[in-house]
């Protein structure tokens, strides 16, 4: 079962979204639904959506920007 947390600016505006499943991965969206990257709980990385490592650890939050 998976779990959808809505991420939101300082006004309220929605700007993502992070979806947790089961085992405790990430998947990142934006407000339109794009994926921006995931977090993933067995490696502790967090990748864009290419791919690329961004961090050690759990940094799925920092793959939402404000515009």
């Amino acid at each position: 079962m998976s779990q959808q947390l809505t991420i939101r600016d300082f006004s309220g505006r929605i700007i993502g979204f992070i979806e947790v499943d089961a085992a405790g991965n990430k998947t990142v969206k934006d407000f339109y639904g794009k994926i921006l990257g995931y977090y993933k709980v067995s490696q502790d990385v967090t990748t864009d959506f290419y791919g690329r490592i961004i961090a050690r650890g759990d940094m799925a939050a920092s793959l939402i920007s404000l515009k």
